[in-house]
C-alpha cells in the first residue's frame, strides 16, 4: 500500500495529484471511490451533537462530515499550506460562512469597495440587518485599510486580484494593520488559485475559493472551500456547515478534486495563453486599456511579481469604441471563445460588465469611490478568462471581432 506523502517537501504539483487521496483499502483502487451516503453505521454509540465533532471523529451523517468531501477539503489545504479546511455548495456559501460566522451585532467588518458582486450585496443587504457595520475600502490602498479600522473592527475582508478590475491588495501589510487592531483578515483567493498565490504564507487567517473557478477547472461542478488553522475552520464547520447546511454534494467533490490534480498544469498554460491575448490586446488600435498582473503596463505589476507564484488567466480591457455593441459583435460571432460569465474554466469566457450597472445594482459606492472605479473602468470593461486553447487561435478569434 502506497505511503503518505509528506506535505512539507512534496511540491504543488505532487500535493495537487496526492493530497488527500488513498488507494483504497479494500479493493486496491488507485482513483478515489465516490461515497454518496447520507448516513453511516455506527460500531458503538456516537454523540449526537455537531459540537462534540473532531476531525477524528468516524462518519455519522452526510451534513456534518462525507468521505469524498474531507478528501478535498485535504486536498485543498496541503496546496494552501493550511492546517484545515471545510467546503460548502458554492463559493458565496464559503464567503456567507466566513461573513455569518465571525461576525456579531456590534462588530464592523472592512470590505473592498470592488470585489464579487455577490458578496458586495451581502455586505450592503444583509450584515447591516444584523447589526454588523461595513466600511468599504479601497484595499489596494492599504492607508486607506488602516484609517477604516476601528476598536470593533472583527475582520478584514480581501479579494485580490478584486473581480473584476484586477487591482491587487498588498497582504502582507494589510495583513499587519489588521492584526494590530485586533482583527483577522480572510482571503477570497478564487482569481490566483492556490498556485498563484498562497495568502496564509503572507499572514492571512482564511483562505477562501469559489472552487466552481479555478480549482474544479472544467465549470461542470459548483463548490467552495475556506482554509485555515483547525480553531477557525471548526468554528466555521460547527455554525456553517452543520446549523446553515450549505454542504458540498460528495459528486461534486470527487469532480473537482479530479479537476485540482491538474490544477499546477492548468495554471500555467493559463498564465501562458493570457500572456499571449493580453499583449495583443494592449496593442491592438481599438484596446483602450488591459489591466493585467502579468504585464508590465499593470500599475501593480512589481507588487504582483512578488505576491504571485503565477499570474492567473484573469484579466479586464476596455475599448476605445461602444462597449455594449462590441459585446453584441462577440456574443454573435466568437467562434472560440464563449460569450459567458463565471472564469477560471478550460474554455476562455469573455463578458461585458457596464459601469452604471454594476454601480447600480452591485456596488453601494460614494461619489469619490465611484470616480475611483471609473478610472479604472470606464463605461465599462470585458472580464476575460483565458482557457486553455491555442493562444494563437484565441488572438484570431478576438482579432475577428474588435
Amino acid at each position: 500500500m502506497a505511503r503518505e506523502i509528506d506535505p512539507k517537501t512534496a511540491r504543488p504539483a505532487t500535493l495537487a495529484i496526492h493530497g488527500g487521496e488513498h488507494p483504497d483499502p479494500a479493493t486496491g483502487a488507485s482513483s478515489p471511490n465516490i461515497v454518496m451516503s447520507s448516513t453511516y453505521v455506527s460500531e458503538k454509540p456516537e454523540g449526537f451533537s455537531a459540537y462534540e465533532l473532531t476531525e477524528n471523529s468516524p462518519f455519522l451523517y452526510g451534513r456534518w462530515a462525507n468521505p469524498t468531501v474531507r478528501a478535498l477539503e485535504e486536498k485543498v489545504a496541503l496546496l494552501e499550506g493550511a492546517q484545515s479546511a471545510t467546503c460548502y455548495a458554492s463559493g458565496m456559501a464559503a464567503a456567507s460562512a466566513i461573513l455569518l460566522t465571525l461576525l456579531s451585532n456590534g462588530d464592523h467588518v472592512i470590505l473592498p469597495d470592488v470585489c464579487y458582486a455577490g458578496i458586495s450585496e451581502l455586505g450592503r443587504d444583509t450584515l447591516p440587518r444584523y447589526g454588523v457595520s461595513v466600511s468599504r475600502v479601497n484595499t489596494s490602498r492599504a492607508e486607506d485599510v488602516a484609517a477604516a479600522m476601528r476598536p470593533e473592527t472583527k475582520l478584514v475582508f480581501i479579494d485580490t486580484p478584486c473581480n473584476p478590475l484586477m487591482r491587487l491588495t498588498d497582504i502582507a501589510e494589510v495583513a499587519r494593520i489588521a492584526h494590530a487592531g485586533g482583527a483577522l483578515v480572510a482571503v477570497d483567493n478564487t482569481f490566483a488559485s492556490p498556485v498563484g498565490t498562497r495568502p496564509l504564507s503572507l499572514g492571512a487567517d482564511l483562505v477562501m475559493h469559489s472552487l466552481t473557478k479555478y480549482v474544479g477547472g472544467h465549470g461542470d461542478a459548483m463548490g467552495g472551500c475556506v482554509c485555515g488553522s483547525s480553531e477557525l475552520i471548526r468554528r466555521l464547520t460547527i455554525e456553517a456547515n452543520v446549523h446553515y447546511g450549505g454542504v458540498l454534494s460528495p459528486f461534486n467533490a470527487w469532480l473537482i478534486a479530479r479537476g485540482a490534480s491538474t490544477l499546477p498544469l492548468r495554471m500555467r498554460a493559463h498564465q501562458e495563453g493570457a500572456l499571449a491575448l493580453g499583449k495583443f490586446l494592449e496593442d491592438h488600435a481599438g484596446v483602450e486599456a488591459v489591466m493585467y498582473p502579468g504585464l508590465p503596463s499593470h500599475p501593480q505589476h512589481n507588487l504582483a511579481a512578488t505576491q504571485m507564484d503565477n499570474f492567473s488567466g484573469m484579466m479586464t480591457f476596455r475599448l476605445k469604441g461602444d462597449g455594449r455593441a462590441a459585446a453584441a459583435q462577440m456574443a454573435e460571432k466568437l467562434k472560440i471563445a464563449h460569450y459567458a460569465v463565471s472564469l477560471g474554466h478550460h474554455r476562455t469566457l469573455v463578458f461585458y460588465m457596464p459601469t452604471d450597472d454594476l454601480l447600480s445594482s452591485s456596488f453601494s459606492l460614494d461619489a469619490a469611490q465611484e470616480e475611483d472605479y471609473r478610472r479604472f473602468a470606464g463605461d465599462g470593461v470585458f472580464r476575460l478568462s483565458v482557457g486553455l486553447e491555442d493562444p494563437a487561435d484565441l488572438i484570431a478569434d478576438f482579432d475577428s471581432v474588435l
